[in-house]
């Protein structure tokens, strides 16, 4: 960007995994047909009165303690008035001045550094509906369509300072928050489901200081989104001020076919939104007791398990990295550790095979999953084996120790009878027998796969490699050795 800075706020919007909805009891089941999940309260229909979710608060008291925020003792929602199809009340019930919690931030590293992030404010709101685009985004449709099971859903809003200075740090971070929580299972944060949905506030100063205008970019609902999307809108106001042109306060959105933010609306002046007080709730007021009951509740943060991973187990930065940010990865490999099995064998095989067939949705419990290492691990089958039976238990359930059964996939590691496998390979291939002995080491594997073909894949290899180095000693006339 030459002699440009870029600045960067985000406005982070979360659905929370509750059961019903902020204000009445409408189900939150996402997927569920059109229209279908909805209520007098929830379609703002007259004579209907809120009535606030405790589970939505605890969630979001859980979120705002992870992020290290205050939380406020005594919160009060607001009346968010603008008119909008999607809004079926013409004003949103969300917190305005007297947020729920504030002064927070949030630490990850990035490029090997521990960064961090100030959170500003964190608070509690409803969610609209969801407008059902004729096209592929608002823009270019030619009409859209409401479905209103959205509506009322609990959404806490996070929003950062803007003090983030690149995409990536913004792609990070936002990596880091969801990771986080998940965690704290207060949402799925399933950015294509929307259940995580993300803007951005974009502005460029140059290098003497001189701030730039900002810009807001609406729906960046992938992380790739919303790195290509910041780094496409800071080039673009750098190269608009380094021709002399102003920047215009405005809000765009990403194009994702066209890989460029494009212009929703203009900003002439802030929106007036009217805010009061809602006069249908009370103030939010909290017991410190709850709070501390909460704070007391909160899970180990990735952070802190990705430390413990590397102290306690031993494992490296990279391994304890990759399974913390799968936390279904981590609890297997932890419950595994727990009944005796080695840290690091157990990472190399939960990273490895385990993974890949996870993704199918699967589960494994953590006692065959063991029962398969100590296989591995004692010798009775191989690693390629291992990895067989280990599809075999993601597909049918069964136990390692009832598929090496079924299939017999044991070992071979009686002396007699790979000696005279291997008798019977050298005597087939004399010619390639004086041909090692001359000095051609490599044949050495073509004999050891001779052998595994002989036996089905089922010979010790390390056993094998050792008798078949003594049998093609030069002058050695081999012969089975009978036990």
């Amino acid at each position: 960007m030459g002699n440009y800075e870029l600045t960067i706020g985000l406005e982070i919007h979360v659905e929370l995994a509750t059961k019903s909805k902020m204000f009445c009891g409408c189900a939150t089941t996402f997927g569920a047909p059109p229209n279908t999940q909805c209520c007098p309260i929830c379609l703002g229909l007259p004579g209907t009165l809120p009535l606030l979710n405790r589970t939505a608060v605890e969630y979001g008291i859980r979120a705002g303690l992870a992020l290290n925020c205050r939380i406020n003792p005594v919160s009060e929602f607001a009346r968010k008035n603008y008119y909008y199809p999607d809004l079926p009340k013409a004003y949103q019930i969300t917190q305005h001045d007297k947020p729920l919690a504030e002064n927070g931030f949030l630490e990850y590293f990035l490029d090997g550094q521990l960064t961090k992030t100030t959170i500003t404010r964190l608070h509690l709101e409803e969610e609209v509906g969801k407008s059902i685009h004729s096209g592929d985004s608002i823009i270019g449709s030619e009409y859209s369509s409401i479905d209103y099971n959205r509506a009322g859903i609990p959404l806490i809003e996070i929003v950062t300072a803007p003090e983030i200075a690149s995409p990536k740090q913004a792609r990070v971070f936002l990596e880091q928050l969801r990771l986080t929580l998940q965690y704290l299972g207060v949402s799925d944060c399933k950015m294509e489901n929307g259940s995580l949905r993300c803007d951005a506030n974009v502005s460029v100063r140059d290098i003497e200081g001189n701030p730039g205008e900002k810009v807001e970019i609406k729906n960046l609902n992938s992380f790739r989104a919303l790195e290509r999307a910041l780094a496409y809108e800071g080039e673009r106001q750098a190269v608009l001020l380094s021709q002399g042109k102003q920047v215009l306060r405005e809000t765009r959105t990403w194009d994702e076919k066209a890989q460029k933010t494009v212009r929703m609306r203009l900003k002439a002046e802030a929106p007036d939104y009217r805010y009061f007080p809602e006069p249908d709730l009370p103030p939010l007021e909290l017991e410190q007791v709850w709070i501390h009951e909460i704070a007391s509740s909160l899970p180990e943060l990735p952070l802190a398990r990705e430390e413990r991973f590397q102290k306690a187990y031993g494992l490296s930065e990279y391994d304890a990295g990759v399974l913390v940010r799968a936390p279904h990865l981590a609890d297997v490999f932890e419950e595994t550790v727990a009944l005796g099995h080695s840290p690091k064998l157990t990472a190399n095989w939960v990273l490895g095979d385990f993974a890949r067939l996870a993704r199918q949705g699967e589960v494994v419990s953590a006692q065959h999953f063991g029962e398969l290492l100590e296989l591995v691990s004692s010798g009775q089958i191989n690693n390629n084996q291992g990895k067989a039976v280990l599809e075999e238990m993601f597909a049918t359930g069964a136990s390692p120790r009832e598929i090496v059964q079924k299939k017999g996939l044991t070992i071979i590691q009686d002396l007699g009878f790979l000696k005279t496998v291997i008798q019977e390979a050298l005597n087939e291939h004399s010619e390639l027998v004086e041909r090692y002995r001359s000095g051609e080491d490599r044949l050495l594997g073509f004999f050891v796969g001779q052998v595994m073909r002989r036996t089905g894949g089922r010979a010790e290899p390390v056993l094998v490699n050792k008798l078949l180095a003594e049998a093609l000693q030069p002058g050695r006339n081999w012969e089975p050795h009978k036990e």
